[in-house]
């Protein structure tokens, strides 16, 4: 997927786009949207263009970087992940804290992506502070999240917010139309 591919957050695309342009990629942005609005599907794009061999503003989609990515076996892309109906301090210790002090493996950045961020316990936000106060200058934070306001005031100040809208139902029905011959609904 590339971001032209993105229908209706050419906000966001654009800005995440201009970012990796001017060499200003932030170390943590908190993406804020309706479940099933394309979150996981803007920081996987962010994700794949950051590691791509050629470099771009969009992935190139053919690469080995580019191919890992999509496979989701990307060595520097971390997913962190949880088993209990929260986000422990553990999870975060484990999988953020104490990995991101390891250098990427392969490409300039390491990529953490963070989904229903919304779900860290207080400790685990506190846990994750210290990290994205002072990052390493390789590492890039990506907060998925429903509601930000759920997490501490602390976080968002250091975070790039942005905020993923509804897609307008004429847009859906264009791209259902000309990209997939669907029509009639």
């Amino acid at each position: 997927m590339k971001f032209q591919d993105i229908v209706g957050q050419e906000q966001i695309t654009g800005h995440l786009q201009n970012a990796i342009r001017m060499g200003k990629v932030s170390h943590a942005y908190i993406i804020q949207g309706e479940a099933g609005s394309g979150k996981k599907l803007l920081a996987d794009t962010f994700a794949t263009t950051l590691q791509c061999e050629e470099g771009g503003i969009e992935p190139c989609g053919h690469c080995q970087s580019c191919k890992q990515a999509v496979s989701g076996n990307h060595p520097d892309i971390r997913r962190v992940t949880h088993e209990k109906a929260s986000i422990s301090v553990d999870d975060i210790r484990l999988q953020l804290n104490n990995d991101i002090l390891v250098k990427p493996y392969s490409r300039p950045y390491k990529v953490y992506i963070i989904d229903e961020a919304e779900k860290m316990t207080e400790q685990a936000q506190n846990a994750m502070l210290k990290t994205i106060e002072e990052p390493p200058e390789y590492a890039v934070i990506l907060l998925l999240t429903v509601n930000a306001k759920l997490l501490l005031p602390t976080i968002l100040s250091r975070c790039v917010l942005l905020n993923v809208r509804p897609v307008a139902r004429g847009q859906i029905t264009k791209l259902l139309t000309e990209r997939h011959g669907i029509a009639g609904f």
